[in-house]
């Protein structure tokens, strides 16, 4: 599959840090990370401390993972897997099966040491991989 652009060249991310979390199936979790989900860490590489550096507790920002166990080949679903609900397109929806697994999540910074930054509201199991963070952007943004 080539894209608009006629690039030949793949698409690699590299996971930027981990998170930590007491959440080990997808069972367990909630399906939206303020629905109960339980305090968890990123805790990030090295190689990227310098960008974690104005980042501050009591702020919010938005974690893109890659949902790691998630599957590819699911194009629709029955959203938050209520089988009264009709099926939906995937990309009408929050579910983590999908072509690409990108993981969107609105967290709050609960505190900062060093490269372990303690996050609320986010639903991801353990061990699933950091691919960025951005600033919640919204009035008076200078970013």
């Amino acid at each position: 599959m080539s894209g608009a652009s006629g690039s030949e060249q793949p698409y690699v991310l590299q996971p930027i840090g981990w998170v930590e979390s007491p959440l080990l199936h997808r069972r367990d979790a909630p399906k939206q990370g303020d629905e109960g989900s339980p305090e968890a860490s990123l805790v990030f590489e090295p190689d990227v401390a310098e960008g974690l550096r104005d980042l501050q507790a009591g702020t919010e920002v938005l974690v893109l993972t890659w949902l790691d166990r998630a599957r590819r080949d699911v194009l629709a679903v029955r959203p938050r897997d209520d089988p009264s609900r009709p099926e939906t397109g995937v990309f009408s929806t929050r579910s983590p099966d999908r072509p690409n697994p990108v993981g969107l999540h609105r967290v709050e910074i609960v505190s900062i040491d060093g490269l372990r930054v303690r996050v609320r509201n986010l639903e991801a199991l353990d061990g699933t991989p950091v691919i960025d963070v951005k600033p919640l952007l919204g009035r008076g943004s200078e970013r």
